[in-house]
């Protein structure tokens, strides 16, 4: 796009970190101006799935990433861009390797065992058999492994090690997740085998990733025109294909503030679309209330992939990723403290300060469930007394949720992560 017209717009269809990073780097190496590019976003913020806010219940993180250097380098070379809200000097990526290396992550309790046995993570725990069916799944093609699924590939032993135990925890993997994914990720993160057990490789933002990446992201975006259009719903894109089978997109149709509406594009104009989400139909509970567990997918961003995947298979199949609600849940709930009591507790058991740990992961769980304790403060002007801890279930099917401290905010989400074969484009 470097010889983009600069007459052309640009209309990015969801306002996450994808479509943040593609105005970026529209306006930056594009040298697209910020008036003529477009970000059309369902609710009234950006930052999709790396959120961060107060809820009346607490504080909420829904969809944070475990960064690390090697496979990130876009995101890194993207941040060396942005400057921090508190120091125009200093870029976020500049902030974070700064925040690594005065708080280097060492995990020393990755995995909890009965009561508060403390696992020896280092031993993965893979036989001979284990090792020749990981080594299998690395060289087989995907066309021959085809629609699998994860557990089509291995023995039962290999699910009970603490090798597919940190690793299912994390990269947020299931058992009937897709195979051609889970040999996608074993070899984007191969690096990590050597660290897993201590996650050395982790690099985390100071604050949470949305007051430490999108919010100044967001703003350094605003400075240079970039439109954000809040409560716009995209249902749909009309496409021309010419006589050499090129495909365009013509027309948007989207629902503004409840109301129909169209963008008609140009041959110089693009469109960006981002489908489908970790976070969609995410409903909020309480203390008192169980979240709801939303079926009907509200959310626009699954409805415009279903929409688009009618109209040509090479649209990929949203039904691989999202056709059975039950397998594709997921929960997490954050604590909001003011007592530092449980944090105290942790620290004693785990040998970590908060922030150095990363997850730690109680195996023997029945939905297993990780604990991220992270470094104070998380989030952007909140009060000095208020801690922040968040666990993360992976298998709601047999998952019971007790809170008894002041505020509990549990969130019930859909992931993305994909069941059998389906491509996403």
């Amino acid at each position: 796009m470097a010889d983009a017209p600069r007459s052309s717009h640009a209309y990015l269809v969801g306002g996450g970190i994808a479509s943040l990073a593609a105005a970026a780097f529209l306006v930056r190496d594009a040298d697209l101006p910020g008036e003529q590019i477009h970000i059309l976003e369902e609710l009234p913020v950006a930052g999709g799935s790396m959120d961060g806010s107060g809820e009346p219940a607490g504080y909420v993180t829904r969809g944070g990433r475990m960064l690390e250097e090697e496979a990130y380098t876009c995101l890194w070379n993207l941040l060396e861009t942005i400057p921090t809200l508190t120091d125009e000097t200093v870029s976020v990526r500049e902030e974070i390797t700064e925040f690594n290396a005065k708080w280097p992550t060492d995990a020393k309790a990755r995995l909890i065992g009965h009561g508060t046995t403390i696992l020896d993570a280092s031993d993965y725990g893979l036989d001979t058999r284990d090792r020749l069916e990981l080594t299998r799944l690395l060289v087989l093609p995907e066309a021959i492994i085809g629609a699998r699924r994860i557990e089509d590939f291995f023995s039962p032993h290999f699910f009970a090690t603490n090798f597919w135990t940190m690793w299912r925890t994390t990269f947020a993997f299931q058992n009937w997740h897709s195979a051609i994914e889970l040999k996608r990720y074993l070899l984007r993160f191969m690096q990590e085998f050597p660290r897993m057990h201590t996650l050395a490789g982790v690099r985390r933002t100071r604050l949470n990733q949305f007051d430490s990446i999108i919010r100044p992201l967001r703003t350094w975006l605003e400075a240079r025109g970039v439109v954000f259009e809040y409560g716009v719903r995209v249902t749909d894109v009309d496409f021309t294909t010419d006589e050499h089978g090129v495909r365009r997109a013509r027309r948007l149709h989207l629902e503004r503030d409840g109301h129909p509406d169209t963008y008609e594009l140009t041959a110089d104009d693009y469109a960006f679309l981002t489908v489908g989400s970790m976070t969609a139909d995410a409903a909020y509970g309480t203390d008192d209330t169980a979240p709801e567990l939303v079926r009907d997918k509200r959310d626009g961003g699954w409805r415009l992939w279903e929409t688009l995947a009618a109209k040509a298979d090479d649209f990929g199949r949203p039904t691989a990723f999202n056709g059975t609600v039950d397998e594709a849940k997921w929960e997490s709930f954050t604590l909001t403290l003011r007592d530092p009591l449980l944090l105290h507790r942790i620290e004693e058991l785990s040998g970590n300060l908060p922030g150095t740990g990363a997850l730690m992961t109680f195996k023997d769980s029945n939905w297993p469930m990780s604990v991220v304790v992270p470094h104070a403060p998380h989030f952007d002007r909140r009060p000095g007394d208020v801690k922040a801890l968040a666990p993360i279930g992976r298998d709601s099917r047999s998952m019971t949720f007790f809170s008894n401290g002041r505020h509990g905010a549990l969130v019930l989400g859909r992931d993305e992560r994909e069941r059998s074969d389906g491509r996403m484009s």
